[in-house]
């Protein structure tokens, strides 16, 4: 599984991520894609084969299914990321990402919770 982590994620996130072997990288790494309007991340996501995680259910849940490759929503108050919660939701992402290592590509699309 291939992620994009949304905006709102450090970089040190992916890189971490990463560093345990997994395929992500962080919207903030993309200069191309800071700042830009949800469903133009969404796109990018879908065109390189990245499933988005996020905290922002309102803006991306709506988003018709063929606009993105998939979505990993988050729960902010449950997963936190300030400094001090950032290894739970490392734990928590390596944890789901080595639930479908090597799985099917055909679950692309689907929108599930951390």
């Amino acid at each position: 599984m291939r992620l994009l982590l949304d905006e709102m994620y450090p970089r040190r996130l992916a890189e971490q991520l990463r560093a345990a072997g997994h395929d992500v990288v962080a919207v903030v790494e993309l200069p191309d894609l800071v700042g830009r309007e949800d469903v133009e991340v969404a796109r990018s996501a879908q065109e390189t084969g990245r499933i988005v995680v996020t905290e922002n259910v309102r803006d991306y849940a709506p988003l018709d299914l063929d606009a993105h490759a998939g979505l990993l929503l988050v729960n902010g108050r449950r997963w936190s990321r300030a400094p001090s919660g950032l290894p739970r939701l490392l734990a928590a992402l390596q944890a789901w990402l080595d639930a479908r290592a090597g799985g099917d590509e055909a679950r692309r699309g689907v929108v599930e919770w951390l």
